[in-house]
């Protein structure tokens, strides 16, 4: 009775992320190759969790507390008019980078620098900005590993022990060394701080504009509750300085659902089928009961 609830979460789902490349596409060519990272990594845990859509969202929301960074945002990107696409690339290039074989990471972390050439500008604080400047970088980069360890250690399935959550801090850091992004905190507790007290952070026009356009972004009804129980989920990991910058208010009830909500999608989604696919190419154990759906190849 309960498969077609199942099955349509999860075709609803793979649909969200299907407006653009889809990654590990050639994967199994490279037999034997177990990736940047590898299969006992911290990172293939973490990210092939569902407490990474929350940790997406939350980076989301962090990054546009740095003016220049949202600025980029706000002159270059297509999150308006493709936010989908958007969503599709941002997800290849993660995808990619943790559970592809070493040629797929290189190329997806290529085609990112070869984007970041391409945004440059000026923020309305008046400062220049590039892409390409290893400090934005940081923070882009910073804020998506904080952000996924945090979803995780408040909704995964079992807490990270702190030298795991280092581990995965220094895991994610070969990933930012690739796009030059400096600095590049070594432990959880760092980078925690390092966000937190950031100087460069500052309320702006184009940060209220961003985050407005996240509260409600335009997905059909059936996504978009599911959006906005994982949205409450997020803010309930920002910590509380960043939140006054952002001007969120945390509420605890819809924290409260959105952890039920991710507890419904790992029942019915499993855990990522791009782990999946990389435990088979690196030829390591597939661990029973973690994988629901079927094996994304041709």
């Amino acid at each position: 009775m309960l498969a077609p609830i199942r099955n349509r979460v999860v075709s609803t789902t793979r649909s969200l992320f299907s407006h653009g490349r889809r990654p590990l596409e050639r994967t199994l060519d490279f037999a034997g190759d177990a990736g940047l990272l590898g299969p006992d990594s911290v990172s293939w845990r973490v990210i092939g969790d569902v407490a990474a859509f929350v940790g997406g969202i939350r980076a989301l929301l962090i990054q546009t507390a740095h003016p220049e960074v949202v600025a980029g945002v706000q002159q270059h990107s297509r999150y308006r008019t493709d936010p989908l696409g958007r969503l599709t690339r941002t997800s290849f290039f993660v995808t990619a980078t943790t559970y592809g074989a070493l040629p797929e990471v290189e190329e997806a972390v290529g085609l990112v620098r070869a984007a970041h050439r391409r945004v440059q500008g000026r923020s309305e604080r008046g400062r220049p900005y590039s892409a390409d400047d290893p400090a934005l970088a940081a923070w882009v980069h910073n804020v998506l590993t904080d952000s996924f360890l945090a979803a995780y250690q408040h909704f995964g399935p079992a807490r990270l022990t702190t030298a795991e959550a280092d581990r995965f801090v220094v895991e994610q850091a070969r990933i930012g060394a690739m796009l030059a992004a400096a600095p590049l905190p070594d432990t959880a507790a760092s980078l925690a701080a390092w966000l937190s007290t950031h100087p460069e952070v500052a309320a702006s026009q184009a940060q209220a504009e961003v985050l407005a356009f996240l509260r409600r972004p335009p997905v059909p009804f059936g996504p978009g509750l599911g959006y906005r129980l994982l949205f409450g989920a997020a803010l309930a990991t920002i910590p509380s300085p960043l939140l006054q910058t952002l001007r969120l208010e945390v509420s605890e009830a819809r924290a409260r659902v959105g952890a039920t909500g991710l507890a419904a999608l790992r029942w019915a989604l499993g855990s990522s089928p791009s782990w999946h696919l990389a435990l088979v190419r690196s030829g390591a154990p597939v661990p029973r009961g973690l994988f629901r759906q079927p094996l994304p190849v041709p």
